[in-house]
């Protein structure tokens, strides 16, 4: 791989989409397999199950998710080295991101029995849906290396524009864990047992789809330059961007938990509403996503390369893509949001109180594509430190939106003030632009 840097490419519609459709593909699969695994053990006729896979799910993902830096660090840091023409950086980069993901697997291996006691402390439920839950988390962690290491390669596949490569690995990844699912359960009849072996199959099978699909890297001597590898400036680089997006995701967790909690002050139906609500964030987010991974390859390469003019540009184009989307998300909530409220809660009183809150949550797409988009440009560029402190701001102006609206506009309030959050993000990061610009320009 040469150092030999080359003029930034031109940015582009067809770029921009280039790496965003994949991305939104690829995110459409996620809810699929949740969907199938539930179904699944849905079929032995027993709620104990059903439960036990939902707890066992999402406690895993809450401990994996904190690593969620490792994706986006790794793709502003490879784009960037990209942009700089650093081929060999690139290959050291992909070298570390799998060290620290399996590191941070097996440590999560050894630590296993505190770790899933404290989590069943905090969601406790029946006797029987702990044990099941215990049973599946404890076959599920010794792919903890697997799952956390692909979220460095898929980092670095965006840092490269190849997301259709991304899209391949997760299609691989959920079919593998659908099929050996529906095997393991109903053909075997292995139960909760069954549904985790074929996560823990699903997570290895896609490590080494995702090594293959990263093969190129490897037929050069590069990837395995220890003294490039190890070069102290680079990991402590790494270290401190990942620390910042860590500290970053971990108040915006905060805000969320904290608008679960305070909907539960206003009873079951509310609390209901709001989680059903939630989901069309969380199809937001997968929309969106699309967009702000093209902004963090794209301004990351730019910043690599020392061009400011190519930056704004990519800056522009991916958000007023994100703009056509939010909208059409926003429109298409207002007119389809209660049919789907109706399909999601089969309750009359959960339906009628999401139907009441609904406009807050059309708002959001709209509301939200700045602190989407900002995020992506901030990213790409690794100016970490101001994503940080402006979400420790956002984070503080929510709790003050929340303590004045919520005591007069119960749950109306709360969601005001989750509203205010959004905007707050993308305002205060759109203060720092300039900033950041200036600092490529030097």
């Amino acid at each position: 791989m040469s150092d030999t840097v080359a003029a930034p490419r031109e940015v582009t519609n067809g770029r921009v989409l280039k790496i965003a459709l994949p991305i939104v593909l690829s995110n459409v699969t996620i809810p699929i397999l949740g969907a199938v695994d539930t179904a699944v053990v849905g079929q032995m006729g027993e709620a104990a199950p059903i439960g036990a896979v939902g707890i066992g799910a999402i406690v895993l993902s809450a401990i994996y998710w904190v690593f969620g830096f490792l994706r986006m660090g790794t793709t502003g840091l490879a784009a960037q080295a990209i942009g700089q023409g650093n081929r060999a950086e690139v290959a050291a980069i992909l070298t570390r991101v799998l060290m620290i993901g399996i590191s941070a697997g097996l440590i999560l291996i050894l630590l296993q029995t505190p770790l899933l006691w404290a989590a069943l402390r905090i969601a406790p439920a029946s006797d029987e849906v702990e044990s099941l839950a215990r049973d599946y988390m404890r076959i599920r962690v010794w792919s903890a290396p697997a799952a956390i290491a692909i979220f460095g390669i898929i980092g670095w596949l965006i840092a490269q524009e190849r997301t259709r490569a991304v899209l391949v690995l997760q299609v691989w990844m959920n079919g593998v864990n659908v099929l050996l699912s529906i095997l393991f359960v109903l053909g075997f009849g292995w139960g909760v047992n069954g549904v985790a072996f074929a996560t823990f199959l699903a997570e290895w099978s896609g490590l080494a789809m995702g090594l293959y699909l990263c093969r190129a890297a490897f037929r050069v001597p590069d990837w395995r330059d220890w003294a490039r590898v190890f070069e102290r400036v680079k990991l402590v680089r790494m270290a401190r961007v990942n620390t910042d997006i860590l500290i970053r995701s971990l108040l915006l967790e905060m805000i969320f938990l904290s608008f679960m909690f305070l909907g539960a002050d206003f009873g079951d139906v509310t609390l209901a509403a709001n989680q059903v609500l939630l989901q069309f964030l969380h199809i937001t987010a997968y929309a969106l996503d699309g967009f702000a991974f093209s902004a963090e390859a794209l301004v990351g390469q730019a910043v690599g390369a020392r061009a400011v003019a190519v930056l704004r540009r990519a800056s522009v184009v991916a958000s007023l893509w994100g703009l056509g989307a939010s909208v059409l998300l926003s429109l298409g909530f207002l007119a389809f949001g209660a049919m789907i409220v109706d399909v999601m809660a089969k309750n009359a009183d959960v339906q009628d109180a999401a139907r009441l809150y609904l406009p807050w949550m059309a708002l959001a797409p709209v509301l939200a594509l700045a602190s989407f988009m900002f995020d992506g440009i901030f990213i790409g560029a690794t100016r970490t430190a101001d994503m940080r402190n402006m979400m420790l701001v956002s984070a503080l102006i929510y709790a003050a939106a929340a303590v004045m609206l919520v005591p007069i506009y119960g749950n109306h309030g709360l969601w005001m003030a989750l509203l205010v959050s959004f905007v707050a993000r993308g305002l205060t990061l759109a203060a720092r632009y300039p900033a950041l610009e200036r600092s490529v320009a030097r």
